[in-house]
């Protein structure tokens, strides 16, 4: 809910005195409950309703059909979640059909130019991910958008990550690092150790990183898609 409120108090802004509708679909409680708490702990969201829909977008989209509703939308937001859905160009295509005439559907995810695609081009088929999510990232979507016949404009968000100290042995923050790049828990304990060398190896990689001041810096940059109705 971070981003979110964020979101919303840029809106506010620009539309004093309106009633926002806002939306929630997220099917995880923890972050449902997460996103609650910043919002009771924030002010003046007053003109703002929220509604929480504890479901995945896939369970809200067959949900809606089922109940023959079509609501229409002025913004909707997919920050870093379609590597969470089985079939990317299908959700995109149905909440794409959710805009209203002047609306916009904002997709943000890591860009292909980024160090996660190198790292999950070349090493993704050897983490045990066990469905947890899919690989994608912006070099992916323009054929996705461009079959499906969608308008859409695509911006880079440069980023950089302090990884340093995934090459610390034993050192907590650089495991949970490296569990976060492999989306693997306890990756440096668990993983072969052929594996961990490769990856390990990777991770310092120009494709991956840059190293400065003795530093490693991975490229977590992230592209910016806006699709218009």
């Amino acid at each position: 809910g971070e981003i979110d409120l964020q979101i919303l108090s840029k809106i506010r802004a620009r539309y004093p005195g309106v009633t926002i509708n806002n939306d929630v679909v997220e099917p995880s409680a923890d972050q449902i409950s997460k996103y609650k708490e910043r919002v009771a702990q924030a002010s003046n969201l007053e003109n703002i309703k929220f509604t929480w829909h504890k479901e995945t977008a896939y369970e809200y989209e067959s949900r809606m059909n089922a109940e023959k509703k079509t609501k229409k939308w002025d913004f909707i937001h997919m920050i870093q979640m379609l590597y969470y859905v089985k079939d990317v160009p299908a959700t995109i295509r149905y909440f794409h059909s959710l805009l209203g005439s002047q609306a916009k559907l904002l997709i943000i995810l890591v860009s292909g130019k980024s160090g996660w695609e190198t790292l999950w081009k070349k090493h993704g088929s050897s983490f045990p991910l066990q469905d947890l999510c899919t690989y994608v990232s912006s070099a992916d979507l323009p054929r996705m958008l461009d079959a499906a016949g969608l308008k859409y404009q695509l911006h880079e968000l440069p980023s950089h990550m302090d990884i340093t100290s995934c090459f610390i042995e034993g050192d907590k923050d650089g495991e949970l690092l490296l569990d976060f790049l492999t989306e693997t828990l306890d990756f440096a304990k668990t993983a072969p150790p052929e594996l961990k060398h490769q990856i390990m190896e990777e991770l310092r990689k120009p494709g991956c990183s840059e190293i400065r001041d003795g530093k490693v810096f991975f490229n977590n940059n992230l592209s910016v898609i806006v699709i218009e109705p």
